[in-house]
């Protein structure tokens, strides 16, 4: 790997922003522009040490531990905080801000941008909100959405954030409300859909979600429900809203590929058929939005509601279904 070569030893000791962190995450976390493959090396050869023994990598830090971090070679490119998304289509992270304290960030992010990097991808919303804040201690995950999904996205800025947040989520007490574009003519104002989902993973690691009828239950299987709200309906399409009760993986999806209502663009649960067509006319994304977040906020302790605008693609592929 050509790149800057880091030569000296440092020690850095864990703090509250760290406690109870996975020792590869850690890592990852504050040795900027190295490959996750390197970190991983480093460990296994017990080049990295926890208060001078080694450690396996889903060791997990205490306060005042002291770690100890190896020389290293790190690429002399530092990663671009304007990221392509798509063919001329780029963002730039830190304008995707639409909340912030010192406790939680909120950010819309765009449809096509994953949360993280993982199966084969170098970079995701969180590697690169971290590369633009190097100096920041912590910065985690609260949640997840599909890649090709927009909309909100909650990230911690201290521990007791992200495990008080998790907590009411636990509890199903987040209000979490989505807008989406689905294929066929919807007419019910309101349906309640309670199913029971069974996740499975492919070789690949990709994640495939199925119902299982009624009176059939499986070891893993899990209750999910959603609250459609009908919004307005096109000669082919309608647009709805969602309330998530549940959260469990691709569960508005699979709720309405079920129904057969497909979200329109969906690769993975829609109609391949029509998703093609649709692409034949600029409408390239998953049209699945997560507009709405409300919570008590883990430090004030007072109500906080947030909200990311229907992204411009939902607006001109209605203008399109008025049309056709």
């Amino acid at each position: 790997m050509v790149g800057i070569l880091n030569n000296s030893i440092r020690y850095e000791v864990i703090d509250e922003g760290s406690n109870g962190q996975k020792i590869d995450n850690y890592l990852i976390k504050i040795i900027k522009n190295v490959p996750k493959s390197h970190i991983y090396k480093l460990l296994r050869s017990g080049q990295v040490r926890v208060n001078k023994k080694r450690v396996k990598t889903d060791f997990r830090l205490s306060i005042g531990d002291s770690v100890r971090i190896p020389p290293f070679r790190s690429s002399s490119k530092q990663s671009k905080k304007i990221v392509s998304i798509r063919p001329g289509q780029k963002v730039l992270i830190e304008d995707a801000v639409i909340y912030e304290d010192d406790a939680l960030i909120a950010i819309n992010k765009p449809s096509g941008l994953a949360v993280h990097g993982g199966s084969g991808l170098n970079f995701g919303l969180i590697e690169l909100l971290r590369n633009s804040r190097p100096k920041a201690k912590f910065l985690e995950l609260i949640h997840r959405i599909d890649k090709e999904t927009s909309g909100i996205i909650l990230i911690a800025k201290k521990r007791k954030a992200l495990v008080e947040i998790h907590r009411q989520m636990r509890k199903r007490s987040i209000h979490k409300k989505y807008q989406v574009m689905v294929n066929g003519r919807w007419e019910k104002k309101q349906l309640i859909v309670d199913l029971n989902l069974l996740k499975s993973s492919s070789n690949d690691g990709s994640k495939k979600v199925k119902v299982l009828p009624q009176h059939q239950n499986k070891d893993g299987s899990k209750d999910s429900r959603s609250i459609f709200f009908l919004q307005k309906t096109f000669t082919d399409l309608s647009m709805l809203s969602v309330k998530l009760v549940t959260g469990r993986t691709h569960q508005i999806r699979v709720h309405l590929s079920h129904l057969g209502f497909p979200i329109v663009g969906d690769d993975k649960y829609g109609n391949f058929s029509l998703n093609k067509n649709q692409k034949k006319f600029g409408f390239k994304r998953m049209f699945l939005h997560a507009s709405e977040l409300g919570f008590v906020h883990p430090i004030t302790e007072k109500d906080l509601f947030l909200s990311a605008p229907l992204p411009k693609e939902f607006i001109e592929l209605q203008e399109y279904a008025k049309k056709h």
